[in-house]
Parts: structure tokens; C-alpha cells; sequence
């Protein structure tokens, strides 16, 4: 495994980037206009199949993701990227998940990403959604040079919370992208402590702004738990934890989504 992290690490950096010379923006041949949501199929480089298919999973040749683009969009100003990351859990996917997030990610100005393969695997591991999320995110850096400066935010909830640290972690070790939040919505149990001290990423990982939104009447991720994590995150060295509550249950809450995408733009001075 640490032969194939290493490898994936080093080619993440492994792209040719050209010049955006066309006035109207396009991302896999399709036209992106402002405002929209792209349903795409994009190719997965080689490396990419081969580090997705880890562990006994079919190769991936092909990647399907949903974009979302706030109005105004144009490539040559700098937009942040809220990747969503859903749960394993009754085989749910990333893309599943990307419309409690669609609408108030768009509405602050943020591009939002979901990624997955167009083949089921045999192990929905994290290999594999590591693999097609960064395919997706090499495809977007190629087609955009510039978009390797944007910041990059995660967002899940439950199993999606936990996982949205691994990934994460990975790809910070990477420095594949810039992390600049975490949105952690009904989590239990605090994962990203664990996967920054397997994965060993820079010492400014602890510097990532956590949101953890918890519902009053969440049964499965109740606020003690949720206190719980804050503290686990906070004695890792995690500088920036806050916890906020909503009236509702095990899910995402649109106005928090917002309410995190603000602070960590303020954090983040972008």
C-alpha cells in the first residue's frame, strides 16, 4: 500500500497544462454556462484506473461527475471547489449527495463537485474514491491551469464526514490541492485525528477550519457526540473547531452549508 500511495502521490503533479485561450469556458467538450450544473463522463488516466481498482475493484476507464457553477462563472477569477463525499452506506454515491449541497454552495459563490465511476466496484473502497475524484480533479486543473490555486473545501455527512478526512489527508500529503474547510454534518466518531497520523500530511493540515454541524434531534450523531469529535480534534491540534447546532435531524442543513462556506472564506482571506 505504501509503494501505491507513494506512486499516486507523485502522479497527481504528472499533467501537461495549456493556456485558456477560448472566451467561452468548456470543461470536457461541454460549454459551462454560468449558473448551471454539468452531468459529465470524462476519461480516468491510466494510473488513475489502476490506483481505483486496488484491492480486486474493475478497472474505471471512464468518470461521471456533477458540476455545479455559481452565475457569474468565469475560469479566470478565482472560485473555491466544495468536493462532496457521501456514504458507503445502502451503496450510496458522492453523486447522491451533491444536491444537499448544489444550492447553497452555488449561492456562495463556490463550484460544486461529485464524483464516481460509471461501473459499480466491488468494494466501494477508498482507493476507488480516490482515484475517480482525483481524475475529476486533474481534468479540471488541465482544462483550467489556473484552477490549481483555487481553494478546496470537503463536505459530508455520517459515513461521508468520516470519509471526507482520507481523502483529504491523502491528498494534502499530495499537495494536490489547497484545503481550506472541512463541512462535517452528523459525524459520530472523529476519523480526520486518525488519517492525519496514518497519512502524515503537512503540519498545516491542522490549520483546515472544521465545521461540525450537528442536528438537536440527530439520534444516530447526537450533539454529545459531536462535542465528542470537537474535542478529539481539538487535543490532535486542530486550531480552528467549532460546533453548531440546527433544528433537525441526521442531515445537512442548507443555511449551515452557507454559514460554513462563509467562515472559511473569512479564515481563508479568499
Amino acid at each position: 500500500m505504501n509503494r501505491v500511495a507513494r506512486m499516486f502521490f507523485a502522479a497527481i503533479f504528472v499533467c501537461s497544462f495549456g493556456a485558456v485561450t477560448c472566451k467561452c469556458a468548456t470543461l470536457a467538450g461541454q460549454p459551462v454556462p454560468p449558473g448551471a450544473t454539468l452531468d459529465i463522463k470524462f476519461p480516468v488516466d491510466k494510473f488513475f484506473q489502476d490506483y481505483a481498482s486496488t484491492g480486486g475493484n474493475p478497472r474505471p476507464t471512464t468518470g461521471h461527475a456533477l458540476i455545479s457553477f455559481p452565475k457569474g462563472f468565469d475560469p479566470a477569477r478565482t472560485w473555491p471547489i466544495l468536493i462532496v463525499i457521501s456514504t458507503a452506506d445502502n451503496r450510496r454515491t458522492n453523486l447522491m449527495d451533491a444536491p444537499f449541497y448544489q444550492e447553497p454552495g452555488t449561492a456562495e459563490g463556490w463550484i460544486v463537485l461529485a464524483t464516481d465511476a460509471t461501473i459499480t466496484p466491488n468494494n466501494d473502497s477508498d482507493s476507488w474514491r480516490l482515484g475517480l475524484l482525483s481524475a475529476a480533479i486533474q481534468m479540471v486543473h488541465k482544462e483550467w491551469p489556473q484552477s490549481t490555486r483555487w481553494p478546496v473545501a470537503f463536505a459530508g455527512l455520517s459515513g461521508g464526514a468520516k470519509r471526507s478526512g482520507y481523502m483529504a489527508a491523502m491528498l494534502a500529503k499530495a499537495q494536490a490541492v489547497k484545503i481550506c474547510g472541512f463541512f462535517l454534518a452528523g459525524i459520530n466518531d472523529d476519523q480526520i485525528s486518525l488519517a492525519y497520523r496514518i497519512y502524515h500530511p503537512p503540519p498545516s493540515f491542522l490549520n483546515i477550519p472544521i465545521w461540525l454541524s450537528s442536528g438537536v434531534g440527530d439520534s444516530i450523531a447526537p450533539p454529545s457526540k459531536h462535542e465528542h469529535v470537537r474535542a478529539s480534534l481539538v487535543n490532535t491540534g486542530f486550531k480552528h473547531v467549532r460546533v453548531e447546532s440546527f433544528a433537525g435531524g441526521h442531515e445537512v442543513d442548507p443555511a449551515q452549508v452557507r454559514l460554513a462556506l462563509r467562515w472559511f472564506r473569512q479564515l481563508g482571506n479568499f
